[in-house]
């Protein structure tokens, strides 16, 4: 098992979920059960997946949760690609949450190698 407290991707992920949570609460109403909800439901999707693979026994069960929050962190950045393109962000918000996203991406990805190529 691994404390995924101590992850920074863990830590980053969680951060982007409450930054993500306080733009999209500017998003149109009507988008409330869709667009809205979908975004956050695959946004901690990631975080949720770091931590529950870091309870399994062996490395390759945290990978494969990794490559779950990986997936889902392609899925959000595609939300906000699309809220993005329909005028839903103010100000900034976009380009810091993007910005973000391809960041939690790169560490998935280099924390999944780290783990298959090496014991934790």
């Amino acid at each position: 098992m691994h404390n995924f407290r101590d992850l920074e991707v863990w830590t980053k992920s969680m951060k982007l979920c409450k930054i993500f949570y306080l733009a999209s609460n500017n998003f149109p109403k009507d988008e409330m059960f869709g667009l809205t909800s979908q975004s956050r439901r695959s946004l901690y999707s990631i975080p949720s997946n770091i931590a529950e693979g870091a309870g399994r026994d062996t490395n390759a069960q945290f990978s494969h949760f990794l490559n779950i929050a990986l997936g889902s962190s392609f899925e959000f950045e595609t939300q906000i690609l699309i809220a993005n393109d329909l005028g839903f962000f103010k100000n900034d918000d976009f380009k810091i949450i993007y910005s973000e996203i391809k960041y939690i991406q790169n560490m998935l990805a280099k924390l999944k190698q780290k783990i298959n190529t090496q014991t934790f």
